[in-house]
């Protein structure tokens, strides 16, 4: 089931990058209602490990703003 980046939030962002293991986001997708193969989870972890934001960017993220727009490495691609 393909994700669409509309349906999820900033929480479930910070949430995800907080994740240390494609078993850990997968039983976090799935307490949000959200069903990821084990292969989508390791990928998503993948563009997360070579994926760091700055203050300014987790602020923004945190706090609503536009993370799309700073980061083109951000999960919102889900």
């Amino acid at each position: 089931m393909a994700i669409n980046k509309k349906e999820i939030t900033n929480e479930q962002i910070l949430k995800a990058i907080q994740c240390k293991t494609a078993d850990e986001l997968m039983a976090l997708a799935k307490t949000e209602g959200i069903d990821i193969t084990k292969e989508e989870a390791e990928a998503y972890m993948a563009e997360l490990a070579d994926f760091e934001m700055d203050g300014e960017q987790l602020k923004n993220v945190a706090g609503g703003g536009d993370c799309y727009n700073l980061c083109q490495h951000c999960p919102n691609d889900w």
